[in-house]
């Protein structure tokens, strides 16, 4: 049976598809958007999260630590100490029937809202094996099945995973591949790519466009996005999804420095969603 390092499974969430549903999130990314609203969720193996301004000073973590945190191994005592919530040990390694179990307990509220279990990230298609096997579980428990994907992986992993995956909720950044990879560290061939092969395939597709002020908020970068998907495919909804300031705490938990961008004002929101009506 496969195994992933997930961060997070969130239960009684609205964001991440149709109806009532439970996200799983996978550690493990390709990209680096600069403006990661999951730092934590970047790298696949576990980390240690220390939230400065919630630490008391109270100096218990360093007591009940083995190496009085002089170099962290991860055995997360500190965090279990921690009654301000300081420290946290983001990430741990989990079965398909562990969360299987963890899914199953909200399945009457999939059913009487329709919604089901999306598995994002991260990339969660980095862990093939185990969204694999997971995602098969899902339909043989009759449960709705979402991947929140990037897109930036071999299309063979898609292939795996189409059988059983109802929708995909399918990230779209910039158009231009250089602009791309100046902002995210990859350029955009391979995802569109895929993208192109998802509809040719009959996939269900949700676009989903993170609006960065700066970035790809002009009205010309979205109609260059909406000209494409003209010309390639109709996707049942597109969601442009304002940039919010989430993220920056975690990357200085993770004691790095965070990129900071405004947040998109609605008349520019406004703008931007008229476009692609």
């Amino acid at each position: 049976m496969a195994t992933a390092t997930l961060f997070d499974i969130e239960r009684n969430a609205f964001s991440d598809g149709p109806g009532i549903r439970t996200t799983v999130f996978f550690k493990g990314c390709n990209l680096r958007c600069l403006w990661c609203h999951n730092p934590e969720s970047q790298l696949m193996p576990p980390q240690m999260m220390f939230y400065q301004d919630q630490c008391t000073n109270c100096g218990k973590c360093a007591r009940v630590c083995p190496r009085q945190l002089d170099g962290c191994d991860l055995c997360g005592r500190c965090a279990l100490f921690c009654a301000a919530d300081a420290r946290k040990v983001c990430g741990r390694e989990y079965t398909v029937d562990e969360v299987l179990s963890e899914v199953l307990k909200d399945k009457a509220y999939y059913d009487r809202s329709g919604g089901g279990v999306t598995f994002s990230g991260g990339e969660c298609m980095l862990q093939i094996d185990f969204l694999a096997e997971m995602l098969q579980k899902c339909k043989e428990n009759g449960i709705h099945t979402a991947v929140d994907t990037a897109g930036h992986v071999p299309f063979e992993h898609f292939e795996r995973i189409l059988p059983f995956t109802d929708l995909f909720l399918y990230d779209l950044k910039l158009p231009d591949s250089e602009q791309h990879r100046q902002y995210t560290g990859v350029g955009n061939e391979l995802i569109l790519t895929n993208l192109q092969k998802l509809f040719q395939a009959g996939a269900h597709l949700w676009i989903r466009i993170p609006v960065i002020p700066g970035v790809n908020d002009q009205p010309e970068t979205m109609q260059q996005i909406k000209d494409w998907l003209d010309q390639n495919g109709t996707p049942e909804k597109i969601e442009l999804l304002p940039y919010h300031a989430m993220g920056e705490n975690k990357y200085r938990a993770l004691g790095k420095q965070p990129l900071v961008f405004s947040v998109p004002d609605a008349e520019t929101m406004t703008l931007l969603r008229s476009i692609f009506n």
